[in-house]
């Protein structure tokens, strides 16, 4: 699960390369950041929550 929060800096790592190999300022590619933090935020949630309800069902049974 401790990998699982690398995503988000490796994605904008990417990112980053991408607007700086076409030409494009950090500023513009501000939207792409946003996109990214959001959509691995939803991702680390759901998987913590899906590892706090397995282990709620693992330890009643």
């Amino acid at each position: 699960m401790a990998k699982v929060f690398l995503l988000p800096i490796f994605l904008c790592l990417l990112w980053t390369l991408f607007l700086h190999f076409n030409g494009v300022s950090i500023k513009q590619g501000k939207k792409g950041f946003i996109y990214i933090i959001a959509i691995s935020a939803t991702v680390i949630l759901s998987l913590g929550l899906l590892l706090w309800v397995t282990a709620e069902q693992n330890i009643r049974h």
